[in-house]
């Protein structure tokens, strides 16, 4: 659904720089009809929130050149044509002996420029350009199967935050704009890739172990049980991501996934946080992860559980390269 596109562009001011928007009012989000400036303006209307949770960080983007029922690209590279002022970030894979510089958001102009290279969804890594190989952000995943109902989702967050508790460890929840959670916890940038993997794959073994009907840690998706959540440990390996705090989703209804209480966990329905409704809420309750900076947390514990297991003969079931 494309919608008109033949409209004026409209230029948006965001800081001191100006942003041309072309083909303001094709329409990316067929459920309400909302177009590609109502988009623009959303990400204004969060721009604190969005920009946190990209700034510095290495970013692909997923793009929507004729709206969220069309074709998805997924951009790595930065576009051409980006203004001067929009920084990259140079990353590696050392598998293809090949190299990217992506986005890395310093300023909100650099979001709403991408919204106008048709970006709707911003998929930063868990580390910063200060030093790519070291993430600074542990990512619980918390993935429900085709038959695991949001009743089950909810029970496994609240034994998440009970276990990181116990660790001493500060979780940021928040929807993920689908049918699961994700839980970010800051920590202090000292590991590689390999470890923060490992770590996060020991934590997921402790709710499982703690929630056993609800949870597993199967790693090949056709050998899980289908009414189970699937603790997705492999989002913390590198170059992979999952959608930034505040970043649209390709749907529809344009669902945003947005940060949370944990005190809403049992009464929150993620089908609610849409581009339509989620600048009211940020308007009032500002930036839920507005303090994630301010509580790292070291992996050693985690490490020690890893070692563990490891000791005890647990596998790595999903073999995921660093």
């Amino acid at each position: 659904m494309a919608g008109k596109s033949g409209s004026p562009a409209v230029e948006l001011e965001v800081g001191d720089r100006t942003v041309r928007i072309s083909n303001p009012d094709r329409v990316y989000f067929s459920a309400r009809g909302e177009t590609k400036l109502d988009l623009a303006r959303y990400y204004l209307g969060v721009g604190e929130g969005i920009v946190r949770a990209l700034r510095e960080r290495p970013c692909m983007t997923h793009r929507f050149p004729d709206g969220v029922d069309g074709e998805k690209v997924h951009q790595k590279r930065l576009p051409h044509g980006a203004p001067p002022w929009v920084q990259t970030v140079r990353v590696k894979f050392p598998r293809y002996n090949r190299h990217a510089d992506e986005l890395c958001v310093t300023h909100l102009a650099d979001v709403v420029w991408s919204v106008q290279m048709s970006a709707v969804e911003f998929h930063p890594w868990n580390s910063r350009r200060a030093d790519t190989e070291k993430p600074d952000e542990w990512r619980i995943d918390l993935d429900p199967m085709p038959d695991c109902d949001f009743a089950t989702v909810r029970r496994v967050a609240h034994v998440a935050h009970e276990v990181l508790d116990e660790l001493g460890a500060v979780g940021w929840p928040k929807t993920s704009g689908g049918a699961g959670l994700h839980v970010y916890v800051r920590i202090r940038p000292e590991w590689g890739f390999a470890d923060v993997r490992r770590a996060a794959l020991a934590f997921a073994r402790e709710v499982e172990r703690r929630t056993p009907d609800d949870v597993t840690t199967t790693w090949w998706r056709k050998d899980r049980d289908p009414r189970k959540l699937f603790v997705d440990y492999n989002q913390n390996a590198r170059d992979h991501t999952i959608a930034a705090a505040y970043s649209v989703r390709g749907k529809a209804e344009g669902t945003v996934s947005t940060p949370i209480g944990w005190d809403e966990v049992d009464e929150v329905d993620p089908r609610d946080f849409t581009i339509a409704t989620v600048p009211a809420r940020f308007a009032a309750l500002g930036d839920l992860h507005a303090g994630i900076d301010d509580a790292p947390f070291s992996l050693a514990p985690l490490l020690e559980w890893a070692e563990r297991d490891e000791r005890d003969g647990a596998a790595d079931p999903g073999g995921a390269e660093d």
